[in-house]
């Protein structure tokens, strides 16, 4: 059976799989999760994640659940090459480390940003009072520190010379914080890993790019 991918590309981690997974030529079957529509708490849907969280993946009578559980299962499963996760130690343990830190640091700072500057306000109408608006930027300040400060550094991508799952999951969150901010420019380090987003379907590799600007100072509003 073809493997199955119970998506919906609305969600940050749900599109961190389907790139990943159309980049690097895995066959699969797209299961649209419609979560406007309250589909993840369907009775049918629980069958293959009884947590009713999108992503969830089926494999035969194998499903999992948990982004990314779901990216490193691919990632063993199918010959995708080495840079995406590394079979040497300490840069392997490198993409553990990022992917171990966002997902309580840099994820929920920009879902934060996310709702407080647009959800709220735009779509459900709902006025942010201007401190919690600041402190949610403050936080997603702290984060964008760590992720250049210690993670890029001056490296062309997170973990090194090379993209890796980090970068993904990473561009994936930070998408959406560069649409809701309305900024008109991206460090190269998002240029690059933007580059791999429109081309997944072609089969050159992505040019490493320095980061030749702060990723805090163009996310990140200046004070008025």
């Amino acid at each position: 059976m073809v493997l199955e991918l119970y998506l919906d590309l609305l969600s940050q981690p749900c599109r961190a799989i389907y790139i990943f997974a159309k980049k690097n030529g895995i066959p699969f079957q797209m299961q649209t999760v419609d979560l406007r529509k309250g589909e993840h708490l369907s009775d049918a849907f629980a069958q293959v994640n009884p947590m009713m969280k999108v992503p969830a993946m089926k494999d035969n009578d194998f499903t999992l659940g948990e982004s990314v559980a779901i990216l490193l299962y691919l990632t063993h499963k199918y010959k995708v090459p080495d840079h995406w996760y590394p079979q040497d130690l300490q840069a392997r343990a490198r993409v553990d480390e990022y992917l171990a830190w966002q997902h309580t640091a840099l994820r929920r700072s920009c879902l934060r940003a996310l709702w407080h500057k647009v959800m709220f306000p735009v779509f459900l109408g709902e006025r942010v009072p201007p401190e919690t608006l600041a402190a949610t930027l403050a936080e997603l300040d702290v984060n964008l520190r760590v992720l250049e400060d210690k993670f890029l550094q001056d490296k062309a991508f997170l973990v090194g010379p090379h993209i890796s799952l980090a970068d993904l999951v990473a561009i994936t969150e930070l998408m959406h914080v560069v649409a809701a901010l309305s900024l008109k420019g991206i460090p190269s380090w998002l240029r690059g890993t933007i580059e791999l987003r429109q081309r997944w379907e072609r089969s050159s590799s992505v040019r490493p790019m320095r980061s030749s600007s702060r990723l805090r100072t163009l996310l990140l509003p200046t004070p008025s």
